[in-house]
Order: C-alpha cells, then sequence, then structure tokens
C-alpha cells in the first residue's frame, strides 16, 4: 500500500458489506458491465435495502473493492468458495482498497498475532486513531462522530470475519489463513498484508 494514498472516511457508510459483494461479484462473473451491474442492483434492489438511497453508492464501492484484487479468479472466489474463504477474499480486497483498513489490520491485528498478545479491547481502536490523527492531517480532521463511526465499523469488521465472537470481546480468536488464499497475496506482492490473517513465513 503506498504510503501517499489517502486516507478516507466513506468506511462510515460503506461498511464490510459481505453479501454486497458476493452480489455484485455474481453479476459481473456473469458478464455484465460494471454499469449494468449498477443498474441492475438499483433497479431490483437486489441489496434488499429499506431505502435505494444507498444503493448506488454501495454497489460502486463494491465494484471499487472487486477492482482492486485485480484478479478475476480471486472474484470468482467470493462467489464459488466455502464462506469463511469467501470473505477472507472480500477482508483482503477492502484492504487493498482502503488505507486505513490495511493499516489497522497489519499494524494493530497482524502485530498483535506477531507478538501472540491475544488481548483486545475498544483501546486499541483507540490508540490507532490517535497515533493516526496525530501523524495524518486528514485524519486529524475528521469530527468525533466520525472517528467513532469508523471505530463501529472496524469493531464489526472483525467480528464478521471471526477475529472477535463480538463486538466487546477482551481477545482475539486466531484465524487460519486459506493456503490457496496465501499464494495469491504473495504472487500479488501483498506479503506484508500476511500478518492480518495470523500468517508468518
Amino acid at each position: 500500500m503506498d504510503s501517499k494514498t489517502p486516507y478516507i472516511a466513506s468506511l462510515t457508510r460503506e461498511p464490510f458489506m459481505y453479501y454486497e459483494m458476493k452480489i455484485t461479484a455474481k453479476l459481473l462473473e456473469e458478464g455484465l458491465s460494471e454499469k449494468e451491474a449498477i443498474e441492475k442492483i438499483f433497479k431490483e434492489n437486489l441489496y434488499q435495502y429499506p431505502t435505494e438511497r444507498s444503493l448506488k453508492m454501495r454497489a460502486r464501492a463494491c465494484i471499487k473493492r472487486l477492482n482492486a484484487l485485480e484478479d478475476e479468479e480471486l472474484v470468482s472466489w467470493i462467489i464459488n468458495r466455502p464462506l469463511d474463504i469467501s470473505r477472507q477474499v472480500c477482508l483482503y480486497a477492502m484492504m487493498k482498497d482502503s488505507r486505513l483498513i490495511w493499516e489497522f489490520m497489519i499494524t494493530v491485528i497482524g502485530e498483535k498475532y506477531r507478538t501472540r498478545n491475544f488481548s483486545y479491547s475498544r483501546m486499541d481502536l483507540n490508540v490507532f486513531f490517535t497515533r493516526l490523527q496525530e501523524q495524518n492531517d486528514t485524519v486529524a480532521s475528521w469530527s468525533d462522530s466520525t472517528i467513532n463511526k469508523l471505530k463501529s465499523v472496524l469493531g464489526s469488521l472483525l467480528k464478521e470475519n471471526g477475529y472477535i465472537d463480538k463486538t466487546n470481546s477482551k481477545s482475539l480468536n486466531e484465524v487460519l489463513l486459506d493456503y490457496k488464499l496465501k499464494d495469491k497475496i504473495i504472487e500479488n506482492g501483498d506479503a506484508t498484508c500476511l500478518p492480518a490473517f495470523n500468517y508468518f513465513e
């Protein structure tokens, strides 16, 4: 991840979105263009949202993450592989698309796995954002409300991917990275993110 990549707070409106990612990936695999996929999602409310307001925005976010993978085979894994592997691919896509997620998963979660420190609390989120605010003017300009929403997104992300059992958990679970996905991550030149998946060479 390029250190010049900006931090973006849109995650407050675009959380993990596993099922949305799976639906979008299937439409693209069926041969629809990105524009056609977005229109179909919107017209048929394929995400089954109560209102249409965020449909197109989230569909675009899903496509952006899928494109970040730069690998059609990985996109197909989201549809066709078992749930735990499919989710891991979606997390990897989210990390590649978001500097905030990339750095949190590596510098906080990956570091805990590296040091075998499985304790976890909201304090870890507080320390992460405080450090970012001290180092980056963009993050420093975000409101407390935005920061709190992002903390919630990160907590939910960990829960949905099995890192914690509930959002107020006091410890991390030991996740297992699918070996084929590990090979893909290395092939893509992203081996630096492997600690986020509790994998060390």
